[in-house]
């Protein structure tokens, strides 16, 4: 682990730029970004635009420490460069941005209310080229639809679990149970998902750290005792589908709290848009969404 990182996600002020749009979410991503389905004919295609997008990003004078904290990437961004190097390396090396990587395979089917995550037998191989490529902590989500406590208790456990297995190879896991905000118990959901979350992060050894990436919650400042827990590195929240100035005004309301926004952040940026324009409308959201989470 590197211990400057780690210190650097803990104290610092501003927020994590969620950059892994996977397989099944890129097409969307690419779409909000002016880039149609009828524009590129392969998957391999796909990828290197979306890699283009996020290297657009990342490379822009907007995109810096001074704001930005880390950076969750997908596996295939992991294994691109930008400039001559490795995505990691790139942003650490030239950006102080702290690289992290989503490692979850997608989503099972739902099962008592909840979405857990699908099986991940190649995962220690990954660990082991996160570690390779210098990579500081994972990004795993699992969703909750529905009022379900065995099945809340399930999909936290599994969070847990696989968690210990990411700590074990020296990386800092983020544990994401993203809440469904559609669903008509959320507030009650959310109650029963802290017990459950604080339970499992009890029986973790004294020297594990974890992140929680949590959706934005009903009741302002529900998730402060997760912050207030020595093993918890920090508490981030995911937008969940709530437009970017939505996410930020629930985010101000929750102290201590940082934003982890993807569709937030990039709801404004464009593919036809001249590099000006461009680092002007990131610049906005990143300033913005910064601003929510030193508030």
């Amino acid at each position: 682990m590197n211990t400057q990182q780690l210190e650097r996600i803990h104290t610092g002020k501003g927020f994590i730029a969620a950059l892994d749009q996977s397989g099944g979410s890129t097409p969307k991503a690419l779409a909000s970004y002016g880039v149609s389905e009828d524009t590129y004919d392969s998957e391999d295609r796909m990828f290197e635009l979306v890699h283009e997008m996020r290297s657009r990003i990342i490379t822009s004078p907007e995109f810096t420490s001074e704001r930005v904290l880390g950076a969750i990437l997908f596996e295939k961004t992991m294994d691109s460069m930008i400039d001559g190097k490795y995505t990691a390396d790139y942003l650490w090396e030239e950006k102080g941005v702290v690289p992290f990587l989503k490692v979850d395979k997608g989503l099972a089917d739902v099962e008592n209310g909840v979405q857990p995550m699908k099986p991940m037998p190649e995962l220690d191989k990954l660990l082991d080229r996160a570690v390779e490529r210098n990579i500081f902590g994972t990004k795993m989500r699992s969703v909750i639809k529905e009022l379900n406590e065995p099945g809340i208790e399930a999909i936290v456990k599994q969070q847990f679990e696989v968690a210990q297995q990411i700590a074990a190879k020296g990386l800092v896991p983020i544990i994401e149970p993203e809440v469904d905000i559609h669903s008509q118990d959320k507030a009650e959901i959310e109650r029963i998902l802290l017990k459950n979350l604080q339970a499992e992060l009890q029986r973790l050894p004294e020297d594990t750290r974890v992140i929680f990436k949590l959706t934005l919650p009903s009741e302002a400042n529900l998730y402060q005792p997760l912050m207030n827990d020595p093993r918890t590195v920090r508490v981030v929240a995911l937008s969940g589908g709530y437009s970017r100035e939505e996410a930020n005004a629930k985010l101000t309301e929750n102290t201590g709290m940082i934003a982890s926004f993807s569709r937030a952040l990039i709801q404004d940026l464009r593919a036809q848009q001249s590099d000006e324009e461009f680092n002007t409308k990131l610049g906005s959201a990143i300033e913005s969404i910064y601003q929510a989470s030193i508030t």
